[in-house]
């Protein structure tokens, strides 16, 4: 029963109770579903449904939770601001918030970084265990105040690739010179690997492979790689993505609008995070084994990065987050609590969800 079919049938039951049937006076439920209307920015192109459909969904759920009494409309990266500019945009308040990933603006505080993916972290299960019930979500909102944002998760990709590069990478010596398109902090431990590494939006990528002036790029996965068309200008397709292993897509919140919303509005906010949360994570899931399929059939060249270059981009990782540590609070803080959770995180999952998941890959080539 919608809201106001409900209010309708306890009005006239009231009125019938001899109870006053101005208790449910149309004053009384403006005050309580107040006509609100906000912009979100976000950080993608129209043409990447799922991640850009995340925010889509979570602007379909409010709406329909408040009988249409909240609004929000969904901006494409550019039609306001650039992809990369959103969180400035919720911070300086020129738009109330925006859909986005947090390590964009690790060039502010690489604090940022833990809000979307840390490299050599954790997969999305286990980055929704500690959001939601580890104290992340604390930890981060702790710090994302210093920029006059509230943030709420609202997506996740899964584990990502390691992207499309024009040559094989058979050592680490390959990454020497290498111009990568590549989000978040990762770039900066590449970097001590040799890589040039440049930070693009999703749509100002496949021209810049196009016309050479990258090398290699990285985005999500195969279903959005597909949609971007990086197979028509690069061979060679990377996994993992080891600076990607669950990554977030937040809500980011001008804090005095999130501030000034009745208090069930601010719950129907979270309720729709979670609910794009959890269907941009299933689309994806849904949708990369075909998609993965059509690349190989059309000449994409699956590989796995080397062990050497896998360990060599490790041995880096953590000689920078022990650099950065010695110098930011902010950022130890939320890293020692992040690396412990994770750590017990990777015992669990070596027990149950490693061993099922290693039977049934080797399995399925056998059934």
């Amino acid at each position: 029963m919608k809201r106001r079919q409900f209010l309708k049938a306890a009005g006239l039951k009231a009125v019938g109770l001899g109870v006053a049937g101005s208790a449910f006076a149309a004053p009384a439920i403006a005050e309580s579903m107040p006509e609100i209307k906000w912009r979100c920015t976000t950080s993608w192109p129209k043409s990447l449904d799922t991640i850009y459909g995340g925010a889509e969904t979570f602007a379909k759920a409010v709406a329909e939770a408040t009988d249409n009494r909240f609004q929000i409309q969904v901006f494409a990266a550019g039609e306001i601001v650039p992809g990369l500019q959103a969180a400035d945009a919720v911070s300086a308040g020129t738009v109330e918030m925006c859909h986005t990933s947090s390590y964009y603006y690790f060039g502010k505080d690489p604090t940022f970084t833990f809000g979307t993916a840390l490299p050599f972290g954790m997969n999305k299960r286990m980055m929704d265990a500690w959001l939601f019930t580890g104290g992340g979500n604390e930890l981060l909102n702790d710090f994302y105040k210093k920029y006059n944002i509230y943030a709420i998760p609202a997506g996740n990709t899964g584990a990502q690739m390691g992207g499309w590069f024009r040559k094989e990478i058979k050592e680490v010596s390959d990454m020497n010179g290498l111009k990568m398109r590549i989000g978040g902090f990762a770039g900066r431990i590449l970097a001590k690997l040799g890589l040039v590494a440049q930070q693009l939006a999703g749509g100002d990528i496949y021209p810049a492979l196009e016309k050479g002036t990258l090398d290699a790029a990285e985005w999500v996965g195969p279903y959005d790689d597909e949609k971007l068309g990086f197979q028509k200008v690069a061979q060679y397709y990377y996994y993992p993505g080891w600076w990607e292993g669950g990554p977030v897509i937040h809500n980011f919140i001008n804090t005095s609008k999130w501030n000034a919303l009745p208090k069930h509005y601010q719950a129907t906010v979270h309720n729709a995070s979670h609910v794009a949360n959890c269907l941009m994570a299933a689309k994806y899931d849904a949708s990369n084994p075909a998609a993965l399929k059509r690349l190989i059939a059309g000449g994409a060249q699956l590989r796995a990065f080397p062990t050497p270059v896998l360990e060599a981009s490790l041995k880096a990782a953590n000689e920078i987050y022990a650099e950065i540590g010695r110098t930011n609070a902010d950022f130890k803080k939320v890293y020692d609590a992040f690396v412990s959770f994770r750590n017990d995180q990777y015992l669990w999952w070596q027990v149950a969800e490693y061993g099922f998941d290693t039977f049934m890959i080797r399995a399925r080539t056998r059934s």
